[in-house]
């Protein structure tokens, strides 16, 4: 059976999207999807850069619910649709994030590292001075302080989403050069009834072989254990809502699950392959 829902994805109320959230939503209704859950940006101290002015990624949560909530009733008979947020989690906004996961009544919360040291791994000037490895390095470092200081949260967001940007792509990064992270993060996340996501944005945005996290780390947290993944395209338009889905569901079945997680008022249902 096919992949139906659709975890993580981005209208205009996020940043780093121009697409309006009735043509999300409808995109996925007509891609056949019976569950969405829509997870807008808000990354708190993300800092001040000439593309992205300082507040520009700090979500308006009322704003997004009213139209989300329009929008979940002009629907009802077609698709449910999730109230979520990804929340950047970055050191120095602890107690901030901490108060927004339980200011509203979300379905979701995706928490995922964007910003290393006051820098988004996406701009250049992150990999100035630093060997690949130290690069990576501190982007897992920065990781692991982040989830043993805050857990309201329900699946770790991309994890290994460095590999989106660091020069060099997928061809200087092996995971295993990281296990003692990567093995680290899932046994903190085991231990605190946290999932992962398999993120498909990097295979059919950026033409890599494999989503974030790659392979390894989808099949290690199987191994130890985990049973909450979720699916997402974090999807920016319309057209790429469900994007590689038909991988996801192959790398799931290859490492051994036999469900995915659908999330509602914060818990996990499990869906048949």
């Amino acid at each position: 059976m096919p992949i139906l829902a659709d975890q993580h994805m981005h209208s205009s109320f996020s940043a780093d999207s121009k697409a309006p959230l009735k043509d999300m939503v409808e995109s996925a209704i007509s891609k056949g999807l019976t569950h969405i859950n829509i997870t807008e940006h808000n990354d708190f101290d993300y800092g001040e850069t000439e593309m992205f002015p300082a507040g520009t990624w700090d979500l308006n949560v009322d704003s997004y619910l009213y139209e989300l909530l329009s929008l979940r009733e002009q629907y009802k008979d077609k698709i449910t649709i999730g109230f979520g947020i990804e929340i950047g989690m970055v050191e120095s906004a602890f107690r901030k994030n901490a108060v927004l996961a339980r200011s509203h009544e979300f379905d979701f919360v995706i928490g995922s590292i964007h910003v290393v040291n006051g820098i988004d791994t996406y701009e250049p000037r992150y990999y100035e001075g630093k060997t690949v490895k130290e690069a990576i390095n501190e982007y897992y470092e920065a990781m692991l302080r982040n989830i043993k200081q805050f857990t309201n949260f329900d699946v770790l967001g991309h994890m290994d989403y460095i590999v989106r940007t660091v020069p060099g792509g997928e061809s200087v990064y092996n995971s295993m050069d990281y296990k003692n992270y990567t093995d680290e993060v899932i046994n903190i996340l085991l231990e605190n009834e946290k999932g992962i996501e398999i993120n498909t944005s990097a295979i059919y945005k950026r033409g890599m072989s494999q989503p974030n996290p790659c392979i390894d780390i989808i099949r290690a947290y199987k191994e130890k254990g985990g049973e909450i993944i979720t699916v997402g395209s974090d999807a920016h338009k319309p057209e790429n809502i469900a994007g590689a889905f038909d991988v996801a569901e192959q790398i799931l079945r290859d490492c051994g699950y036999k469900y995915y997680s659908v999330f509602k008022d914060r818990i996990p249902t499990y869906v048949k392959l």
